[in-house]
């Protein structure tokens, strides 16, 4: 059940804290000191006022909030030990469900980064695929450690705002999701393709995994988009266009077997919170696309 952000405006200090104590790990504190900030007129504002309040903290206080998260696919997510926020982000990702080869590559990792830097690597799990994670691990290592311990907080912050959004309900939520749509077009007949089956795959390192299915509409558009409601997860993707049926009902002569069939387009994701509109411009001999708005 969510809570109401204008009866958290309302409530005595402690039950302020109870409710909100855990949006950052371990550090109830945030929740205490942004209470005085009262009475927020946003779902944003709380946010932001929980976020200045990290941004005030003395430098020791910073760096026990980092050291208060548990490492990545650690061996608290194997034994099931984590906060129960912690154990569904990185359980919706499979970090607790890891082969012995995968756990022994994040173990690797995570005693580098711990050794380099004296606290453990974190990043918003729910805005990033497992590839990205082990890139931005890799990438990171060869940071300094003020701007690592920076890019430490601004994850934190990424995780708080998820949390809250989660949590709480109240007009100006955060701006936490991402879209994903895309829109085909029959450039032959000069009109949208209805009819196209369409496929999302992400894109992996050790496998491909299949994320959704769609068919356009009459306008060419499939009725909802591919991904949206959450941030979208950074990382590379590959949307596969069922052209070749597509063409074939329309009674074309075409050779046999046709020269265009399935039409693979692969595309990398940065900007989780982004919209990324795909499509795809379509005759039976060529094709083109680009991102669009």
């Amino acid at each position: 059940m969510k809570l109401n952000l204008q009866t958290l405006n309302r409530a005595a200090q402690g039950e302020f804290v109870k409710a909100l104590g855990a949006i950052y790990e371990h550090s109830p504190w945030v929740a205490e000191r942004s209470c005085a900030k009262r009475p927020f007129a946003t779902v944003a504002d709380l946010a932001d006022a929980m976020a200045a309040a990290v941004a005030a903290a003395s430098p020791q206080e910073k760096l026990a909030l980092v050291r208060a998260h548990p490492d990545l696919a650690g061996k608290a997510a194997r034994a099931r030990s984590l906060t129960e926020a912690s154990k569904g982000e990185q359980g919706a990702l499979g970090l607790d469900r890891l082969s012995d080869e995968e756990y022994a590559r994040f173990e690797r990792l995570n005693h580098s980064y711990a050794s380099k830097f004296g606290f453990p690597f974190v990043i918003c799990v729910r805005r990033q695929t497992r590839d990205a994670i082990l890139g931005a691990f890799e990438r990171r290592l060869a940071n300094g450690t003020d701007a690592e311990l920076a890019t430490a907080l601004t994850e934190i912050d990424r995780i708080a705002r998820l949390r809250i959004t989660e949590l709480v309900e109240g007009p100006g939520m955060p701006k936490t999701d991402g879209r994903l749509s895309t829109h085909v077009l029959d450039a032959h007949a000069g009109r949208p393709a209805e009819g196209v089956k369409i496929e999302l795959y992400e894109i992996g390192g050790s496998a491909t995994a299949l994320l959704t299915e769609a068919v356009t509409n009459a306008d060419g558009r499939t009725d909802a988009p591919l991904l949206s409601g959450t941030p979208l997860r950074a990382g590379r993707y590959e949307l596969r266009f069922h052209v070749g049926t597509y063409f074939a009902k329309r009674n074309l002569a075409l050779p046999e077997p046709a020269f265009l069939d399935v039409v693979p387009v692969r595309f990398a994701i940065a900007e989780p919170e982004g919209h990324y509109h795909v499509p795809l411009l379509v005759t039976p001999w060529s094709y083109s696309t680009y991102r669009g708005s």
